[in-house]
C-alpha cells in the first residue's frame, strides 16, 4: 500500500469512510472477520487426518502441530489452553476436533470445553472409529454438516475489534517506521474501546524496569508472575534488544498503558486497551498466541518480510524495509515508508470486511504453538 497522491485524496477519504463499519459475521458475543470451519488435531499424530478433512470440505482449515503427546506439567496444559483460545477465536465458525486415542491433550476433553464456550464443535478419535480411512469419512461428514449452517452477518467497528500485533525484529526500518506506524493505529483502536494484544515481549526482557513504572501496580505485579518468570527464548534478540530504549520499542503499542499481561495461549479479558501477551517474537508461535487470544486480524511488523499468514487470523504484513519491498512487494500489504495511519485503518476494515491479505491471496499459512517447559 502506498501514499496516495493529491489527486486521489478526496476519493481515499471516502474510501476510508466506506471501510468502517465492515461487513462481519455475526456471533453470539460479538463479530467475527471470517468464518473459518477449524479442523483441529489435538494432538501431532492426528494431524495429517485433520488435514485431509480439511481438503475434502470447502472453507475448511486445518491447524497441524507437534503437540499434546508426551508433555509434561505446564507444558501440556499451555497446549491444550492454546488450542482452545484458538477454536474460540472470534474468526472460527466451528471446529471438528480429531484426536488420536491415547494422547495427553484428550479430544473429548478439548471438544467439551469448546462446547462449554459455545462452539458449535463435533469430535472423533482414530482409535475410536476404526482407523484413519473412517475418521477421515466421518471427519467430512462432520464437517460438511458444521458447514451447511448459513453465516449470519454483521456490522463491526474499531471499537469491536481485538487486533494482535508481533514486531519480529530490531532492524531500524521495523522500530523507527514499521512499528510508529503500527502503534498509530494501535491508539485509534483503543480510543474506539477495542482491544489490543502485543506479543513479541521477548523485546521487552532487557527493560523490565521500565515497564513496570508505565504500569499500575498490580498490572507490574502481573509482568513479573507471567513474563519475568519464564525463560527467554532468543538470547540473542534480547540482547540486542538492549541496544534499544524501551520508549523506541513501545512504539508498537501506541500511547497507551497496558492494561493486562496474558499467559501464552490465554483469551484476553480486559475490556478495552492495550495487554501484553507472553509469546516469543517468532511469527507461528506469536500469531498462534494472538490467535488465541481473540485477535480478529493481526498487524505483524517485519523488516525481513515473512511472507506467510494463520489459519484462523489474516495477517498484514507491514514493513518498513526499501529493499525488502521492492524483493516482496506482493507478499507486504502495507509500505510504512509512504503509508499513513488512515491507509493502514481503511486496510484493516476492508480486511475485516472480508478482503484477502497478501498471505491469504498466496494461501501461506503456519501454525505453531510454543513450548513451556520440556517434553518426553
Amino acid at each position: 500500500m502506498t501514499a496516495p497522491s493529491t489527486a486521489e485524496a478526496d476519493a481515499d477519504a471516502a474510501d476510508a469512510h466506506d471501510a468502517w463499519p465492515a461487513a462481519a459475521y455475526a456471533r453470539d458475543d460479538g463479530a467475527g472477520a471470517r468464518n473459518r470451519l477449524l479442523v483441529l488435531p489435538s494432538v501431532i499424530c492426528s494431524r495429517l487426518v485433520a488435514d485431509r478433512i480439511a481438503d475434502a470440505v470447502p472453507g475448511a482449515v486445518s491447524a497441524g502441530h507437534d503437540h499434546g503427546c508426551a508433555q509434561l506439567g505446564a507444558d501440556e496444559e499451555q497446549t491444550e489452553r492454546t488450542l482452545t483460545g484458538v477454536a474460540t477465536n472470534p474468526n472460527v465458525a466451528g471446529a471438528v476436533v480429531v484426536g488420536l486415542g491415547c494422547e495427553g491433550v484428550q479430544s473429548d476433553r478439548l471438544a467439551g470445553a469448546l462446547a462449554d464456550r459455545g462452539v458449535p464443535v463435533r469430535e472423533l478419535s482414530i482409535q475410536g472409529v476404526g482407523g484413519s480411512d473412517e475418521a477421515v469419512d466421518r471427519g467430512v461428514d462432520a464437517a460438511t454438516e458444521l458447514a451447511a449452517s448459513a453465516p449470519r452477518t454483521t456490522a463491526a467497528d474499531l471499537g469491536d475489534l481485538t487486533v494482535g500485533v508481533v514486531s519480529s525484529d530490531l532492524q531500524a526500518s521495523t522500530v523507527d517506521c514499521a512499528d510508529p506506524l503500527i502503534g498509530a493505529f494501535v491508539d485509534r483502536v483503543v480510543d474506539a474501546g477495542g482491544r489490543v494484544v502485543v506479543a513479541g515481549t521477548e523485546r521487552l526482557r532487557p527493560h523490565g524496569d521500565a515497564v513496570r513504572e508505565t504500569m499500575a501496580e498490580d498490572v507490574a505485579a502481573r509482568y513479573e508472575e507471567v513474563i519475568e518468570s519464564s525463560p527467554s527464548r532468543t538470547a540473542g534478540l534480547t540482547r540486542r534488544a538492549s541496544a534499544r530504549s524501551f520508549d523506541e520499542l513501545a512504539r508498537l503499542w501506541g500511547e497507551r498503558p497496558v492494561r493486562d499481561v496474558l499467559p501464552y495461549g490465554a483469551p484476553a479479558t480486559h475490556e478495552s486497551g492495550v495487554a501484553l501477551v507472553n509469546a516469543p517474537t517468532e511469527f507461528a508461535e506469536a500469531s498462534t498466541a494472538l490467535a488465541a487470544a481473540g485477535a480478529h486480524v493481526v498487524l505483524h511488523a517485519t523488516g525481513d518480510g515473512i511472507p506467510t499468514g494463520h489459519p484462523v487470523v489474516p495477517v498484514c504484513k507491514v514493513t518498513g524495509d526499501a529493499e525488502t519491498y521492492a524483493a516482496l512487494q506482493g507478499d507486504i500489504d502495507v509500505d510504512a515508508r509512504t503509508a499513513d495511519v488512515a491507509d493502514l485503518s481503511t486496510l484493516v476494515g476492508r480486511v475485516v470486511g472480508g478482503e484477502r491479505t497478501r498471505a491469504e491471496e498466496h494461501g501461506l499459512t503456519t501454525f505453531a504453538i510454543s513450548r513451556a517447559g520440556p517434553s518426553m
